[in-house]
C-alpha cells in the first residue's frame, strides 16, 4: 500500500517536467468539451489511443523517485493507468485528495467491485453511489477495500508477474512502446468512468466493460 500511495500522490499532483498535476490536466479538457460527460470520454479516446504509440509515456525519469522495489516497468504502466482513473474521478467532481476516493481509485485499477465490500461490512448506498455518500465511507470500509487491494496487487504483481510484465511492456529510453497492455487499460479507462461519471461501482463484468469501449469508440469515428 506505501508503493500505491506513492504512485498515487505522483498520479494526482504531476511529476515536474513530466506531467502536469490532474486537476490541470481534467480543466484542459472540461474547458473544451460541451459538457462533462463529452470531456471524459474525448478523455478516454485520447488515452486510449495513445497505448498504440511508442509515445505513450515518455520522460520517466521523474519516476526514480519511486521506491525502488516497483521495477520501472511495472511502475510505468501503473502510474497511467491509475492517473487515468483519477482524472476521471475529479471530472466527476470528486475530491482526489480525500482518503475515501484514493481508495475507490485503487479499487477501480484493481478491479474490485465496492458494492459488494461496503455489503460486507454492513453499509447499503444503492445502485447508485452520490458524491455526498462516498465522503461517508467509513475509515473501517475503506481498511477493508485496501486489504483486498493489496491482496490483489501482491498476486498481480509478485516475482512472477514482474517478469511476464517486463516482457509485455519493453522500456526503451523511459518510452513505453506497443507493447503496453493495451486491453488492460481500456478496460480499467472504461471501469472508471462507470464508477465516476455513472455513480455506478458495482464493477461490471467483462461484457459490460465492452459495451462501453464500443460506445466511446462510436463517439470517436463521429
Amino acid at each position: 500500500m506505501q508503493l500505491l500511495d506513492k504512485l498515487y500522490d505522483q498520479s494526482v499532483h504531476g511529476i515536474v517536467k513530466v506531467s502536469p498535476p490532474i486537476d490541470k490536466l481534467a480543466n484542459d479538457y472540461l474547458q473544451k468539451s460541451k459538457d462533462i460527460d463529452t470531456a471524459a470520454k474525448r478523455f478516454i479516446n485520447y488515452q486510449i489511443a495513445k497505448c498504440t504509440t511508442s509515445g505513450f509515456v515518455t520522460g520517466l525519469g521523474g519516476l526514480i523517485t519511486l521506491p525502488v522495489a516497483i521495477p520501472a516497468n511495472v511502475g510505468s504502466v501503473m502510474y497511467v493507468q491509475m492517473r487515468m482513473i483519477a482524472c476521471l474521478a475529479y471530472m466527476g467532481g470528486y475530491d482526489t485528495d480525500s482518503d475515501q476516493v484514493q481508495t475507490l481509485v485503487y479499487a477501480c485499477l484493481a478491479g474490485i467491485s465496492i458494492d459488494q465490500v461496503l455489503k460486507s461490512v454492513g453499509l447499503q448506498f444503492g445502485n447508485k453511489f452520490a458524491i455526498t455518500m462516498v465522503k461517508k465511507i467509513p475509515g473501517t470500509a475503506l481498511a477493508k477495500i485496501n486489504q483486498k487491494v493489496g491482496f490483489r496487487f501482491l498476486t498481480k504483481f509478485g516475482t512472477k508477474g514482474m517478469i511476464n510484465i517486463g516482457k509485455a511492456v519493453p522500456i526503451v529510453g523511459g518510452v513505453i512502446g506497443g507493447g503496453f497492455d493495451f486491453a488492460e487499460t481500456k478496460i480499467i479507462a472504461k471501469r472508471a468512468y462507470k464508477m465516476f461519471l455513472e455513480g455506478d461501482f458495482d464493477v461490471p463484468s467483462g461484457n459490460d466493460d465492452e459495451s462501453i469501449v464500443d460506445e466511446v469508440e462510436v463517439m470517436e469515428d463521429k
